[in-house]
């Protein structure tokens, strides 16, 4: 990368250069192959958040993506701009590009070399190849329209642009870059702003019942109750750690438990540890073994459903003797185990917040952009993609693919404005 000398002619500003706006700056470039594409950057080095995605290997995108897989009531908005550029055409971008994917668990897609050095300089290298402008350590203070476009302050430089795409992601993981400014950036231009929480993040617990657990890792069930709101149910892998919990479900249940307090709703997550059970059929399971194995101890018993240190730490929490043989279990105990196994009181105090979250919920309201485009409905010649819209999904590539979606549908915006303004001047110069 360089510092920037260009200041005047260009077509396009892609402001920020992570997955979205280095997808959008190459896109673009594909269909407009005779347009000056410059892409800004604040950081001294690209793709920070495309380096640490999936622990290091970057989860590209889902075998199968849809709106469901995203919350909020924008489904149809969602759905159409992933209808635009779906999940097959972007496995065969990234093949074309040099990456090829392979599926695990989930469905979730991964380059075959397991880095994500493979997909970010697999990325830097088509956009050098397609005449990008790339260019690190400059932090844009300013958006301003112009009479032909836009007036886009950076450090130092100050440039000049028929077009702009704010593509600056939101305020998760600010070690790699991302601050929040792009939405000063697109409120200064018109937009409004949905409050923004973290999503995607660990949840801190009070106590101490999660700190001889750290590191056990299973199945559950988990419930967002909000008071005064709607309950969520999700499922998946839930991982104990020494500050409180982790995994998938626990990182999907952030974003609700978020969003609830942020309006005012007391949240509340309950753990649901025998998640193909309800209170009937874990009791008839309990008294089965009794008749089966008499002598078969509480603690053992549990052990075939849940981890022994989780079965431990619930037995002790609830104060019922583990080492009592199941024939010999009272009734009110046997109750009151299932009862603690089906409902476990999770005693969040918070997340870990922005700093490991991995995606920002709340933004720019998608009402105020163009599905069609991704352009602006409130300035003309500004798109927005990525992370700074008010978009946010579940874990497994999904807001990967949001990125590689939306950049294509706002290249392909670009690309018709470009088309617009050649017949209008077509126009103009048949009338002279």
């Amino acid at each position: 990368m360089r510092h920037c000398d260009a200041t005047d002619g260009i077509d396009v500003v892609v402001i920020g250069a992570g997955a979205a706006g280095l997808a959008t700056a190459i896109f673009a470039a594909r269909r407009l192959p005779g347009w000056s594409i410059v892409a800004l950057d604040g950081a001294k080095k690209l793709g920070a958040k495309i380096l640490v995605a999936g622990g290091g290997r970057c989860n590209v995108t889902n075998r199968v993506v849809t709106a469901a897989d995203f919350w909020g009531r924008s489904r149809p908005f969602i759905q159409r701009v992933l209808a635009a550029f779906p999940v097959e055409p972007t496995v065969a971008f990234f093949r074309e590009i040099g990456v090829e994917l392979h599926e695990e668990e989930d469905g979730k897609l991964f380059p075959n070399s397991n880095r994500a050095q493979t997909v970010l300089a697999a990325l830097l290298d088509e956009a050098g190849r397609r005449g990008v402008r790339l260019f690190t350590g400059q932090r844009v203070s300013a958006v301003e329209r112009s009479e032909h476009g836009f007036r886009v302050v950076a450090a130092g430089t100050t440039l000049t642009a028929r077009h702009v795409v704010l593509a600056t992601g939101g305020l998760s993981l600010p070690k790699t870059g991302s601050d929040g400014s792009g939405y000063a950036l697109a409120q200064r231009l018109g937009h409004t702003l949905v409050p923004t929480t973290p999503a995607l993040a660990p949840l801190v617990l009070e106590g101490g019942f999660h700190t001889g657990l750290s590191g056990v890792s299973h199945e559950v069930e988990l419930t967002v109750t909000a008071v005064g709101g709607e309950s969520m149910r999700l499922r998946g892998s839930l991982l104990w750690t020494h500050f409180g919990v982790s995994g998938p479900v626990v990182l999907n249940a952030s974003r609700h438990w978020h969003r609830a307090r942020l309006v005012g709703h007391a949240p509340a997550i309950s753990v649901n540890f025998l998640p193909n059970d309800d209170f009937d059929s874990a009791q008839r399971t309990l008294l089965a073994l009794a008749a089966a194995r008499p002598t078969l101890v509480l603690h053992n018993a549990l052990a075939t459903w849940l981890p022994t240190r989780v079965a431990d730490a619930v037995l002790g929490a609830i104060g019922v003797d583990g080492h009592t043989p199941l024939a010999h279990l009272a009734r009110e105990d046997r109750r009151k185990v299932v009862r603690a196994l089906l409902a476990w009181s999770l005693p969040v105090r918070d997340s870990r917040g922005y700093g490991y979250a991995e995606v920002t919920a709340g933004g720019v309201p998608l009402h105020e952009v163009n599905p069609r485009s991704m352009a602006s409905r409130r300035c003309p010649g500004l798109y927005l993609v990525g992370e700074i819209l008010d978009v946010d999904g579940r874990i497994g590539g999904f807001n990967f693919q949001w990125a590689w979606s939306s950049a294509w549908v706002a290249a392909a915006g670009l690309a018709a404005a470009g088309e617009r303004s050649r017949r209008h001047r077509h126009v103009q110069n048949r009338e002279r």
